[in-house]
């Protein structure tokens, strides 16, 4: 079940933030995080209930959130589509400025089994928030390959991003592009794939010609009946 996300889910947020990238996404940050506001004690238990797990989940949805106000505040009509997710998914990264030790340790805690399938969720759901904004509008097979396949580009782009030390994270910037053209190339082959499949006879017009042809029952039947019987 997703965390709630209210005003006092932000408030213990973002007092957890300031201790994560010390001590992780732990119990021990989420307390140490509480004994610095002004809630009640056992508060996180109404609050945060999933702990510093389902915060982590908070932070990225929150992030995913403002992802998508400042692609509404850019506008993006008027560029490729490639651009588009280019500059969407860099936004993504971006927002992780503040905090890219907590993102680092975001990481580390994602690939515990016990947080087996959450990083995925998020993913997919921050990958679902790019398209959503971008007015795709797909609902067969193409919704769920353009979220998962946007899914792997931005989980390795950001361990790029994250390994890029640099200022202008130039490097990260290069390996995105690069993501983004194998994408755009498997579109192109999927899209002539595609082509050249809806101009293949169809199984229903082929199928009443396997069934009277020469290798049917049928056939067989009436090839051996021709035949003189062999004496022996």
């Amino acid at each position: 079940m997703s965390q709630t996300m209210n005003d006092k889910s932000y408030e213990i947020l973002d007092a957890v933030l300031k201790h994560v990238p010390f001590e992780g996404w732990t119990s021990r940050a989420l307390k140490m995080a509480m004994e610095s506001t002004e809630l009640p004690v056992g508060a996180e238990h109404i609050y945060a209930p999933d702990g510093a797990l389902g915060l982590l989940r908070v932070w990225s949805d929150q992030l995913d959130q403002q992802m998508v106000e400042a692609i509404e505040n850019r506008g993006f009509d008027n560029m490729r589509i490639r651009d588009k997710v280019t500059e969407a998914v860099w936004l993504r990264l971006e927002l992780l400025r503040p905090h890219q030790e907590a993102a680092r340790r975001a990481v580390s805690r994602l690939s515990l089994p016990t947080a087996s399938g959450q990083a995925a969720a998020q993913l997919w759901a921050s990958a679902d928030a790019i398209w959503t904004a971008m007015g795709d509008t797909s609902e067969d097979y193409n919704y769920y390959t353009k979220r998962t396949i946007l899914s792997g580009v931005i989980g390795s782009t950001l361990l790029a991003w994250l390994a890029d030390d640099t200022d202008e994270k130039s490097e990260a910037r290069a390996f995105l592009q690069r993501r983004i053209e194998n994408v755009m190339q498997f579109e192109k082959f999927k899209g002539q794939t595609l082509s050249v499949m809806s101009n293949l006879p169809k199984p229903q017009d082929i199928l009443p010609l396997i069934q009277k042809g020469p290798l049917s029952p049928e056939g067989r039947l009436r090839k051996g009946s021709s035949r003189r019987r062999r004496r022996y």
